[in-house]
């Protein structure tokens, strides 16, 4: 990884940990969850989009 990489949480996060972050990387976008930020996936921009909308409309609930 960069260390030129700005990570970004969610301003709706708790302040110490327990959060999924994010960061722009030339591939698309690098997100980590903050208490293994060693572990590092990406995803391409619509893709993302795509997950966050089946988030928001309960499409991944089991």
């Amino acid at each position: 990884m960069s260390a030129s990489i700005t990570w970004q949480k969610s301003s709706f996060s708790e302040s110490e940990g327990s959060c999924v972050e994010i960061a722009r990387c030339e591939a698309g976008i690098n997100i980590r969850e903050s208490d293994t930020p060693e572990v590092v996936i990406w995803a391409t921009r619509s893709r993302l989009g795509a997950l966050i909308t089946d988030i928001k409309v309960g499409g991944l609930v089991a």
